[in-house]
C-alpha cells in the first residue's frame, strides 16, 4: 500500500473527527469530494485508488479535476471552490506528515479559488411577506405548520438546515423568549422571538402535541422530521397560491434562503447595525452581511443624499429617460 491511502484514512479519523470534531455534514462533503477526485484520477491514470501515491495527485491533475467539475459535471464556481477547500485541507495535513512530498504539496496548495460573481440577493417586501403567510391554508394542519415554519424563518432568519433541525425544546416562549439552534460549524446561538411569533409557536406546539420535547418541531403527518426538499416544495406550493394576491412574487426566484434574506433586510431597514445582524444570522464574518447593503437601493440613495455638497438639490425621484432610444440603452 502506498502513502496516500493511510494518509487519507488518518485525515478523516485523526484530523477531522478527533482534532476538529467536524460535523457530519462536513465529513460527508469531504467524503464526496475525494470519491469524485479518486474516480477522476483512476480514469486518468488507470491506477486504482489504493495504488495511488501522493505524487499521483499533482497540481496538474487536481487542476484537471476542478475543470472537470465545472465543464463536465456542471458544478458552479462555488461548488468547485468547496471541493478545492477540502483538497487543500488534506494537503495541509499531508505537509506535516510527508515532507518528502513538499514540492507536490506546495503546488497543490497554490491552486487558487475561482472568482465568484456575487448576485444581488432576493428578499420579500412586507406586502409579499403578508401574501405568502396569508396563502397558508389555516384550515389544515399542514397549512398551520407551514405558517409557523415560514413566520419563524422570516422573523429569525434561520437557515433551512437550522429550521428542520429544531426540536420542541429549542423554542422558549417564557420570559426572554428565544429560539436555540446549532448552526454552521456546530456553533450555538439564541435568537429572540417577538410576541407575535411567540403566539404562533405556542399554538403550533400545542397542536403538535409531541410525546417528547426532543421530537422535531416541524414534522410530517407521520411525525418524521421535515427534509430540506420538503420545505422547498411546501414553499413553492404556497408561493403559487400567493401569486394571485401578489403578482410581484411571480417575478422572483424564491427559496427557503430567501426568507433568511428577508429577515436580514427587515433588520437593516429597521436601523439595526450590520454587526448585530451578523450575530443574529450567525455569520462567521461581518463582511458577509454587507451583501444586504449592496442589495438595497434605498440605503444607497439615503447615503448619496447625506453626502451631497452643500447647496446641491438632491433629486427626490429616480431619473427616467424621456426618449425610447435612451430607455433602450439604459436597459442594456
Amino acid at each position: 500500500m502506498t502513502a496516500f491511502a493511510p494518509l487519507l484514512q488518518a485525515f478523516f479519523t485523526d484530523r477531522l473527527v478527533t482534532q476538529r470534531h467536524a460535523s457530519s455534514n462536513t465529513i460527508a462533503a469531504y467524503r464526496d469530494t475525494f470519491k469524485l477526485l479518486l474516480t477522476y484520477i483512476q480514469q486518468d491514470t488507470g491506477k486504482t485508488p489504493v495504488a495511488l501515491d501522493i505524487g499521483d495527485l499533482g497540481a496538474s491533475r487536481v487542476a484537471g479535476f476542478l475543470t472537470h467539475l465545472e465543464r463536465e459535471r456542471g458544478n458552479s464556481p462555488r461548488t468547485r471552490n468547496a471541493r478545492l477547500a477540502a483538497i487543500h485541507s488534506l494537503f495541509s495535513y499531508a505537509a506535516l506528515r510527508h515532507p518528502e512530498h513538499a514540492d507536490t504539496i506546495a503546488r497543490v496548495l497554490a491552486i487558487p479559488a475561482a472568482r465568484i460573481q456575487r448576485k444581488i440577493v432576493t428578499w420579500l417586501t412586507d406586502t409579499e411577506t403578508t401574501a405568502l403567510l396569508d396563502a397558508c391554508d389555516q384550515a389544515t394542519r399542514t397549512g398551520r405548520r407551514d405558517y409557523a415554519l415560514f413566520a419563524l424563518a422570516i422573523q429569525t432568519g434561520l437557515r433551512v438546515s437550522e429550521l428542520i433541525g429544531l426540536t420542541i425544546a429549542d423554542i422558549h416562549t417564557g420570559t426572554g423568549a428565544h429560539v436555540h439552534c446549532v448552526g454552521k460549524g456546530r456553533k450555538e446561538r439564541a435568537t429572540p422571538l417577538l410576541p407575535g411569533i411567540v403566539e404562533v409557536m405556542n399554538a403550533w406546539i400545542a397542536e403538535r402535541a409531541a410525546n417528547d420535547v426532543a421530537d422535531p418541531l416541524f414534522s410530517t403527518s407521520t411525525g418524521r422530521r421535515l427534509s430540506r426538499d420538503a420545505v422547498e416544495a411546501r414553499l413553492g406550493h404556497t408561493i403559487a397560491r400567493a401569486v394571485t394576491a401578489c403578482p410581484s412574487l411571480a417575478g422572483k426566484n424564491i427559496t427557503a434562503h430567501t426568507l433568511r434574506h428577508t429577515a436580514a433586510m427587515r433588520l437593516l431597514h429597521s436601523g439595526v447595525d450590520t454587526t448585530v445582524i451578523a450575530l443574529w444570522l450567525g455569520h462567521e464574518n461581518v463582511t458577509t452581511t454587507s451583501i444586504y447593503i449592496h442589495a438595497d437601493m434605498t440605503i444607497k440613495e439615503q447615503a448619496i443624499a447625506k453626502t451631497a455638497p452643500p447647496g446641491t438639490r438632491v433629486a427626490t425621484t429616480r431619473y427616467q429617460p424621456d426618449d425610447a432610444v435612451l430607455a433602450f440603452l439604459d436597459r442594456l
